[in-house]
């Protein structure tokens, strides 16, 4: 099944699918966010370097399994598989989207 994702949120992981970071980012305003592993990543290149960084360590992908809207975000629940011990989890990636870009992003 295909989920109906925002575009923004789609567009952010067909990035993370793809290993582009730098798509990825600028799927973010210019004062974005993302809280993820216990640090907060803002702005544009900050966001980049942090999933560069992040797919070089872990070598992850990220499968949507469902979205809700709750309490003003957009809640995707994704089965995130890679070089970790555990893997495959189950993870929360809550965004927060205004207009066509993302304002936040937490994953927990």
């Amino acid at each position: 099944m295909r989920l109906s994702l925002a575009e923004p949120i789609a567009n952010y992981f067909a990035a993370d699918m793809a290993g582009d970071s730098s798509a990825l980012a600028r799927c973010f305003t210019a004062e974005g966010v993302v809280r993820d592993e216990g640090g907060t990543f803002t702005g544009i290149a900050a966001i980049e370097q942090w999933h560069t960084r992040a797919k070089a360590k872990y070598h992850h992908t990220v499968e949507p399994l469902s979205a809700n809207a709750r309490d003003g975000e957009v809640v995707v629940i994704g089965k995130v598989a890679g070089d970790f011990p555990g893997s495959p989890i189950t993870l929360e990636h809550a965004f927060l989207v205004a207009g066509d870009k993302i304002v936040s992003l937490e994953i927990r």
